[in-house]
């Protein structure tokens, strides 16, 4: 009886996942309402927070609570697992800003995001990642920097384009870039402001 043999496949190489895209506001500079910005690729939280979790554990400790206002968001898990350990998630309608992510590291504190709607144009969210992320910038609420935007630039300029993306780009929004971590020098300017001074960090755009 001859058994048949077949050739050893090799495994798949891993895919990496996309890192989260966000620009936060970095330590020492003033807080306002916000604290930064983040880009979700979907409105999926069980697929968007450990990404999130894996770039804010390292900066801002270990978060163990989110919450959000339900409004654009069709699912919203109690507990998600994130990398060692889980977030809970609750979510409050009249309280937090619809556009707004409120995130709690267990004895460090707390932190407010601008979410920017993930079918979002590139250069749209270009411009509310800066603005969400300028410390000099003027005190507004998220939606009121979203709304801002498309008073400035219209709403079509919000929503993602229908127009297939070429290959390159398709791959950079999909996650195939590598994460790229920058530290933003400060400009010089108004209250002595020294130059060189990192005023915000921007990752995985």
């Amino acid at each position: 009886m001859s058994a048949t043999l077949h050739p050893t496949l090799a495994h798949p190489e891993p895919v990496a996942a996309p890192a989260a895209r966000l620009a936060l506001k970095t330590d020492g500079t003033s807080r306002g309402l916000l604290d930064g910005a983040w880009w979700p690729r979907s409105r999926d939280l069980l697929s968007e927070l450990p990404l999130l979790t894996d770039v804010l554990d390292p900066l801002w400790g270990r978060i163990t609570r989110v919450a959000v206002n339900p409004k654009y968001w069709p699912v919203i898990p109690r507990h998600v697992p994130v990398d060692g350990h889980v977030v809970r998630v609750g979510w409050f309608t009249p309280e937090i800003d619809p556009h707004k992510l409120l995130l709690l590291s267990y004895g460090t504190g707390r932190w407010d995001l601008l979410i920017i709607p993930p079918e979002t144009r590139a250069e749209s969210a270009a411009r509310l990642m800066a603005a969400a992320s300028d410390p000099d910038g003027p005190p507004l609420t998220a939606s009121a920097l979203i709304t801002a935007d498309e008073s400035r630039h219209g709403v079509d300029a919000i929503a993602a384009t229908e127009e297939p993306l070429d290959p390159d780009e398709a791959w950079e929004y999909e996650g195939g870039a590598p994460a790229i971590v920058t530290a933003v020098p400060r400009q010089p300017g108004r209250a002595g402001q020294a130059a060189g001074r990192a005023s915000r960090l921007i990752v995985g755009l």
